[in-house]
C-alpha cells in the first residue's frame, strides 16, 4: 500500500536525521585521532567535490560570481563559525547534549527574525522561545556542577546558524541553492587548512580514517537531499516536527559508539526545547503564516558545514 505524501515525507526527513546525526557521531570519532581543524580539511575536501560535481551537473555553476554576493558571503561566515565550534563542541562533549542544544535553532531563528526583520511574533511565540531557552540552560548548566565551557560553545553554534539561515531568507531566489552549497564546502575546506597549524598541525591518516570521513562528506549530502524529498513531499506541519528525531538518534550513537548516557538535566532540558519547538511550530500554522521556526527545516536550512 503505497504511503501518503505526509507520511512518504515525514520518512525522508527521519532519513535525513539519521544521515547528519551519522556525520557528527563520525566526525566525534575521528576527532580522537587528528584535530578538528583536519577534520574539516578533509571532510571538507570530499563534500566540495561530491556537492561541486552535483551542482556542475545541474548546470547551478554557470555564474560563479553570484558567490561574492553580500548576503551569500554572510551566510558562508555564520556558517564558518558554526562550523567551529560546534566541531570544538563536539568533541569534547556529549553527542547527544550537542544535538539538544542545537533543538533550540528554529526558536533561535524565530527570534532573530523577529528582531532584525521585523517579522511578526506573538506573545505566544516569545514564551515559548523563552522556555525553550530556558532548557537550554538547564543542559549548559551554568555556574553549577557538571557545567562545561564547551557547551557555550554548542550554543555558540545556534547563534551562527541562525546567523546563516537569516541570511539564507534574503539571498536572490535567481542565485542556486547548490551554487551557495558549493561556496559553503570551498569556505569550509579552506578555513580547515588555516586553522590546522593552530590547531596542532596534520596528523598522519591511515585508509581507514580518510574512508570515514569520506563517508561522513556522504552523509551530509544524503541528509541534505532526503531534507529537500520530505520538505516537498507533504505538509510543512506534519513533517517539521521529525527533525527533532535526531535527537534521539544522537542518544543512541552516544550511548553505542561512546558509551554516553544521558543524565536526567539534559533529558529535561532536551524535553522542554522540543515541545516549546513544536508549540511555536503549532502557533505557526495557527495564525497562517509560514514563519521561521517551519522554514528552518527547508531545503535552503540544510547544515551544509556542518
Amino acid at each position: 500500500m503505497p504511503l501518503s505524501p505526509n507520511l512518504r515525507g515525514a520518512l525522508f526527513m527521519v532519513v535525513a536525521m539519521v544521515g547528519f546525526t551519522l556525520n557528527d557521531a563520525i566526525t566525534k570519532f575521528s576527532s580522537e585521532s587528528m584535530n578538528m581543524a583536519q577534520v574539516m580539511l578533509v571532510r571538507g575536501a570530499f563534500a566540495s567535490l561530491f556537492v561541486g560535481l552535483l551542482a556542475w551537473q545541474r548546470g547551478a555553476l554557470a555564474d560563479p560570481r553570484t558567490m561574492l554576493q553580500p548576503m551569500v558571503a554572510m551566510r558562508v561566515a555564520g556558517e564558518a563559525g558554526a562550523t567551529v565550534s560546534f566541531l570544538i563542541a563536539l568533541a569534547h562533549l556529549p553527542i547527544a547534549n550537542v544535538s539538544a542544544v542545537l533543538q533550540a535553532l528554529p526558536l533561535a531563528v524565530t527570534m532573530g527574525a523577529a528582531l532584525f526583520f521585523g517579522e511578526g511574533v506573538g506573545w505566544r511565540r516569545w514564551l515559548a522561545i523563552a522556555v525553550g531557552f530556558a532548557g537550554v540552560l538547564i543542559i549548559v548548566r551554568p555556574g553549577f556542577e557538571g557545567f562545561s565551557v564547551y557547551s557555550l560553545l554548542a550554543l555558540t553554534s545556534v547563534a551562527c546558524c541562525a546567523v546563516r539561515d537569516l541570511a539564507t531568507k534574503r539571498i536572490p531566489q535567481a542565485i542556486p541553492t547548490m551554487l551557495v552549497s558549493t561556496a559553503t564546502a570551498l569556505a569550509m575546506t579552506v578555513l580547515g587548512a588555516l586553522l590546522l597549524s593552530p590547531m596542532g598541525g596534520w596528523t598522519p591518516m591511515n585508509g581507514t580514517a580518510t574512508a570515514l570521513l569520506a563517508l561522513a562528506a556522504v552523509l551530509v549530502l544524503i541528509g541534505y537531499q532526503f531534507i529537500i524529498m520530505a520538505m516537498r513531499s507533504g505538509d510543512i506541519s506534519f513533517i517539521a516536527p521529525f527533525r527533532y528525531t535526531a535527537l534521539l538518534w544522537s542518544i543512541l550513537l552516544g550511548l553505542v559508539i561512546f558509551g554516553d548516557i544521558p543524565d536526567p538535566p539534559m533529558i529535561v532540558g532536551a524535553a522542554i526545547i522540543i515541545g516549546s519547538g513544536l508549540y511555536a511550530l503549532y502557533r505557526e500554522r495557527a495564525v497562517g503564516r509560514r514563519q521561521p521556526a517551519a522554514e528552518s527545516t527547508g531545503p535552503d536550512m540544510a547544515p551544509d558545514g556542518i
